[in-house]
């Protein structure tokens, strides 16, 4: 077991630039990359996080690693759980809720399940998670490494990445493409605004993505 107590952290006016931004736009920015497979959703719907990546491999049956993990946290940081996919047990609960909002924890994204979900949703974290599971685990068991390179949700995260997340699911944005993916996203949010004044003008969506080729090329006329 591997624990690394500091990491390179992108800046915070860098980290904060990314509140509000959509994670299908983030993805779209960055080539269709950095998107976590689909079982991985907010807890409740209307929940968002953004911030910067603590890592933690554990699991599937002890959660003695997030609790290390947790007190290695700083304010404004998002955990990043490898549970293995686990949806039989449930490594997290209205406990460490609550000491990841006395340590301001901007969230939980985990490949894995949650329990006591209605008093999570009352204490306003915000959790990304595969589902919920009433069944606990040890602490006696130990495995798994805290801020090392993980795979979450088939992507791979590493600490000091920036996790974005609403009702779409979670996009991790490599450190090194933060401020080149929020440029592109920018651009990429002004081409589409063109796109619905377009439309506002009357315009269909085939005659403003230029999408008569390929229905030409299909044999199909309109």
């Amino acid at each position: 077991m591997t624990v690394v107590k500091e990491f390179p952290r992108p800046a915070p006016d860098l980290v904060a630039a990314f509140r509000g931004q959509s994670p299908a736009t983030l993805h779209e920015a960055m080539g269709k990359k950095g998107a976590m497979s689909f079982p991985i959703k907010p807890l409740y719907q209307g929940m968002t996080l953004f911030g910067t990546a603590v890592t933690v491999s554990g699991g599937p049956t002890d959660n003695l690693m997030i609790h290390a993990a947790m007190a290695l946290t700083r304010p404004g940081d998002v955990l990043v759980v490898d549970f293995k996919g686990m949806t039989e047990a449930g490594p997290w609960g209205d406990v460490l809720t609550e000491a990841a909002i006395q340590r301001g924890l901007a969230g939980l994204v985990i490949d894995g399940c949650v329990r006591d979900a209605a008093a999570i949703r009352n204490m306003g974290f915000p959790v990304f998670c595969r589902g919920t599971s009433m069944k606990g685990t040890t602490k006696t068991q130990p495995t798994g490494d805290v801020n090392t390179p993980i795979v979450c949700g088939g992507v791979m995260v590493m600490p000091g990445d920036i996790l974005v997340g609403d009702d779409d699911g979670v996009v991790v944005v490599p450190q090194a493409e933060a401020a080149a993916t929020l440029a592109k996203a920018a651009e990429r949010e002004r081409m589409e605004e063109g796109l619905r004044e377009q439309l506002r003008a009357g315009r269909t969506t085939v005659q403003a993505l230029t999408l008569e080729p390929y229905l030409e090329a299909g044999g199909i006329a309109l």
